[in-house]
């Protein structure tokens, strides 16, 4: 079984590595299902069978539904055969929580980070190997170069926990860009305390031109016949770049710009 450019597949040969990723899932007090994305040739698969869990798998490649099938009898009945981010999260397990794990394909891992943020009522945990640059940038503080509107949206409902780097030659074939595990794990607020829409949209805004400071690139939202909007563009954080802004900054800015449209 080769690994197909196609499917942004590189398999994960070092046994060390894999048990280290499959016992990186630490709530299983919260959830008793686990799902693993692109499982390929089972590598990460047989460590997370040893654990007490009850595992599915979504696997897009039909070729490697088949070496599944044949290789690992444990998962009868358990692989979906379908691409993850057209599947329907509340039928996986009958709309039970449950944890989300994989060597993530880099070519839809931050598609599968925003798909999780979609379904968060249902991922109370996650942990996964994204390409490092990914990892890192998923989980950097405020202030940081790599912060951005990932960043920003994947830690409104989760604490992010970067665990180890993974070199480039523990893969076949090795990528050209090393590799990074990180954790997820969810808040238990997950009420952010303005519109979740208008805070995407919020954040999504304030990033368009990151070298810019907010007073240019969020002057859209704001009615320039409203009386408020001198008062509000007064404030410290209209001086400042996004990567500089907490999540509750944002929280404060989406609510501001909520006020001022009205």
């Amino acid at each position: 079984m080769k690994a197909k450019k196609s499917f942004g597949q590189h398999f994960l040969n070092s046994e060390i590595i894999t048990e280290e990723i499959a016992h990186g899932l630490q709530l299983t007090d919260l959830y008793d299902n686990v799902l693993e994305i692109g499982p390929g040739k089972g590598m990460l698969t047989k460590y997370l069978l040893q654990r007490d869990f009850n595992l599915k798998v979504v696997e897009a490649d039909r070729d490697m539904v088949s070496y599944l099938n044949k290789n690992f009898i444990a998962l009868e009945g358990k692989i979906i055969g379908e691409d993850f981010l057209k599947s329907d999260l509340k039928e996986m397990f009958d709309g039970e929580a449950f944890g989300l794990i994989g060597n993530f394909p880099y070519n839809i891992s931050s598609q599968i980070i925003f798909k999780m943020l979609e379904n968060k009522e249902l991922i109370p945990e996650m942990v996964g190997m994204f390409q490092k640059e990914v990892a890192e940038r998923i989980v950097a503080p405020p202030g940081s170069k790599t912060y951005g509107v990932i960043s920003v949206l994947a830690q409104a409902f989760y604490e992010g926990k970067y665990l180890f780097t993974v070199d480039r030659m523990n893969f076949d074939p090795p990528p050209k860009v090393q590799s990074g595990v990180i954790q997820l794990v969810r808040k238990e607020n997950l009420d952010l305390g303005c519109d979740p829409k208008l805070f995407k949209r919020v954040v999504k805004q304030a990033f368009s031109q990151r070298r810019k400071m907010l007073r240019n690139t969020m002057k859209m939202f704001f009615n320039k016949n409203n009386e408020a909007e001198n008062e509000f563009l007064q404030n410290e954080i209209f001086t400042l770049r996004p990567e500089r802004l907490s999540v509750e900054d944002f929280v404060r800015l989406s609510n501001w710009v909520e006020e001022a449209q009205q």
